[in-house]
């Protein structure tokens, strides 16, 4: 359901995705489907310990096998002195191992057989050393500090690819024992607060570390150029200039001799930047021809970057007239091995819901031996909303009040502050909460026995960047937008609706061409949020550029001014003169002929929005708990978000039917499980568990098109939002249906059992 539909001829309407028949009917080429001449293939013995010393590494057996061209280690490589201060530059291990899954040595061989026969000859002897793996003790100053002279540091800072949140609260004055950065950010008195509330409700929380699932594993060809020294890459990636400055700044190679080619995309969901493209480059320099990268599922959960196991003290307070008065966090986030910083985000969240005079919240970023965390689709975000949402519905409890209008009278609106301090632009929350306290499944709250409603808010700050597209007319009437963003989620069938809109011409006539990084223009990552919102205004301008021109050309045609002149159709008419029309293709044929005229039809569109939009959600999950089992089975979700403007509905439903499912994942399914010393437990399809079709119930999606001041048309980003409220309304239902409050992701049967029991067993004592 749409709520305040614009009226456009295309936008608004929906449109099919535009790739959808290649990737239903297997004609999408990935990069596993990629054959080069002379390409070899490479596979990566992958460290089994946490924490260990190489004592020796024994390569005699792997290189005898036929068909192996080298067996590598780092110091076989160009990059053998580069300073591993991240995921991406952490390339072959040297004298030691540092989490589970780090890279130690590549086999490059003629075939994938033989490549994967040679690595398991490949014979490595480890000194175990004591790990760090629970971020909590690791904190102490008895646990073993694993970077005694600080987290080498890097310019690089990934985590700009999913937010535009860049929040500095002050630091701590002396460091805990493997925190590489703390922030703390507070206003007004938060103990006068507390000392004032009528009621106080503090939990812990805890939330484990999941992974982001994508189908297609992290995949890369790399061909090198050895005559002029370049490298192409064809990868599976989410930022082909954001890859293309990585392996620039790992391999000491100038950009320009880099080349990123994005194929076909099977998932990322904020994984996909680089982790492999400057390994695989090393070794393509190494052994001079083409070599593919592609690793295994279980590699896969091994070796890449997980959402972060996240700590949160929480305790927040109200006063009997329903106002909430302070909040006090204590986020302790699980970083692994290296950094990608979260704290404020995270603080500028859990800070930014309400509007709340007293606040205090402290953000420590620790490192252990486990993998670098990395971005999953608003990272940090449905982690602190689950503790923010069960604590507020927990006091709206305790006050015996509705929890919607408790949500409506304290939610933020546009110019309140964010936890950060910073006002927040404009934004829809309470017309999200509106919409879902007119909806008949929260006004009648219609349940059975042991089923229960729990809803949630959750906002995300979304991002934006500089853009460029450019818009060809060609002779026989297609209109062509060259974009140099990366399509991860239906975004190119958007742009066709805008340049159909503009350009008043059918859909099927417009075609999205993808460039790489040496043909297509800049854009921003496919993450954060961003694409639509910093794109789509580029692909606008340069739609009105060629508009111009075929307006300049039909004028001259026609002999008639630009002003009585209108574009629809693909023909340009003079009004109020119907038999006079002349196509777009055949005005583009004659610029292409005419001499002295304004040249080919094309023109070039800029974009470089200075604020973000927020985008506010509004979630409704209905659940029932068997008794016995304490099985938790969604029943009925609704989603309502402000979307700004819905460029295509299809996209954007899809676009939060995905985001609720995966949430569910997290709130029922999902968890990355070590063992005490760094190995994990979860590390294929068979132990990790996710959301099946028969667990997801019916989503209902509501389009709250509230329109966001500086986007085109008024689009606000989508990609992110609709994962965060959904653990906190499945828990917030869980309390509903039986009484127990939750204070762990996943919702664990066992453990709710467990929970319910003593609770149960407390309540006859």
């Amino acid at each position: 359901m749409i709520k305040n539909k614009k009226n456009y001829r295309y936008l608004g309407k929906g449109y099919p995705l535009i790739e959808g028949l290649e990737k239903v009917t297997g004609k999408s080429k990935y990069v596993e489907d990629l054959k080069i001449d002379g390409m070899l293939h490479a596979k990566i013995q992958f460290s089994p310990h946490a924490h260990a010393r190489i004592i020796s590494i024994n390569k005699i057996e792997a290189e005898e096998i036929p068909g192996v061209v080298a067996v590598l280690c780092a110091q076989d490589l160009p990059t053998k002195n580069q300073l591993m201060a991240s995921r991406n530059s952490a390339i072959l291990a040297k004298d030691k191992v540092i989490f589970h899954g780090q890279p130690v040595v590549v086999v490059v061989a003629e075939s994938v057989t033989i490549a994967q026969d040679a690595i398991e000859k490949v014979f490595i002897d480890y000194e175990p050393l004591e790990s760090v793996i629970d971020p909590v003790k690791a904190m102490s100053d008895q646990s073993p500090t694993i970077w005694p002279d600080g987290l080498p540091t890097e310019i690089s800072d990934l985590s700009g690819a999913h937010s535009a949140v860049k929040a500095k609260g002050e630091s701590e004055s002396k460091p805990m024992n493997n925190v590489y950065a703390s922030q703390h950010f507070e206003r007004g008195d938060i103990r006068k607060g507390f000392v004032e509330a009528d009621i106080v409700v503090e939990k812990n929380y805890k939330l484990n570390s999941v992974h982001q699932s994508y189908l297609e594993p992290h995949a890369v060809v790399v061909e090198p150029d050895i005559f002029r020294g370049n490298l192409t890459f064809y990868t599976s990636t989410q930022g082909q200039f954001i890859v293309r400055d990585e392996v620039s700044r790992i391999l000491s190679i100038p950009k320009h001799k880099i080349r990123i080619v994005p194929m076909t995309f099977g998932g990322g969901f904020g994984a996909k930047y680089g982790i492999l493209e400057p390994l695989a480059g090393a070794v393509a320099l190494t052994v001079r021809r083409p070599v593919r990268f592609v690793i295994s599922r279980s590699e896969d959960f091994q070796t890449t970057t997980p959402s972060p196991n996240v700590h949160i003290f929480l305790k927040t307070s109200a006063k009997k007239d329903g106002f909430i008065n302070a909040l006090e966090a204590r986020i302790i986030l699980d970083n692994g091995i290296f950094g990608l910083p979260l704290s404020g985000l995270l603080a500028t969240l859990i800070g930014g819901y309400y509007k709340i005079e007293n606040t205090s919240i402290d953000c420590y970023e620790v490192n252990t031996n486990k993998p670098q965390i990395g971005a999953y689709r608003a990272p940090g975000a449905p982690q602190i909303t689950f503790a923010l949402e069960s604590n507020v519905d927990e006091m709206a409890e305790q006050l015996g009040l509705d929890k919607l209008e408790f949500r409506y009278q304290n939610a933020v609106e546009t110019g309140d502050l964010m936890g950060n301090n910073e006002p927040w632009p404009n934004l829809g929350l309470k017309s999200c909460l509106d919409s879902l306290r007119d909806h008949p499944t929260w006004k009648l709250k219609v349940k059975k026995a042991n089923e229960g409603i729990g809803i949630a808010i959750g906002g995300w700050a979304s991002f934006m960047g500089p853009a460029s597209a450019i818009c060809r007319v060609e002779s026989d009437g297609m209109v062509r937008i060259h974009v140099g963003s990366v399509d991860i989620s239906g975004v190119n069938s958007s742009f066709v609706l805008i340049a159909s809109e503009v350009l008043g011409v059918s859909p099927n006539q417009v075609e999205i061409i993808q460039g790489d990084t040496l043909s297509g223009p800049f854009a921003p990552n496919s993450g954060g949020s961003q694409v639509t919102y910093s794109v789509a205004g580029a692909v606008s301008e340069a739609a009105e550029e060629a508009k111009k021109k075929i307006f300049q050309l039909a004028s001259d045609h026609f002999e008639a001014s630009i002003n009585d002149l209108e574009l629809r159709e693909g023909l340009v008419h003079v009004t109020g003169v119907p038999h006079k029309a002349v196509s777009i293709g055949k005005l583009a044929s004659i610029a292409q002929s005419k001499p002295g005229g304004p040249g080919p039809i094309a023109g070039q569109g800029q974009s470089a929005i200075k604020q973000n939009a927020p985008c506010f959600t509004v979630h409704l999950a209905k659940v029932s708990v068997d008794r016995d089992t304490c099985r938790v089975t969604p029943l009925q979700y609704i989603a309502i978000h402000d979307v700004g403007f819905a460029l295509n509905p299809t996209m954007v439903n899809g676009q939060i039917h995905g985001g609720v499912v995966q949430g569910i994942g997290m709130a029922l399914h999902e968890a990355m499980f070590y063992d005490d010393e760094g190995q994990l437990l979860t590390g294929s399809y068979m132990e990790y568990d996710f959301p099946k079709a028969d667990c997801v119930p019916s989503i209902e999606t509501i389009l709250i098109q509230n329109p966001s001041p500086n986007g085109p048309f008024g689009v606000r980003g989508i990609g992110e939002p609709p994962i965060i409220p959904v653990g906190a309304a499945i828990a917030n239902a869980v309390n509903d249906a039986i009484g127990v409050r939750c204070a762990e992701l996943p919702i664990r049967s066992e453990k709710l059992w467990h929970t319910s029991f003593v609770k149960n067993e407390q309540g006859i004592k």
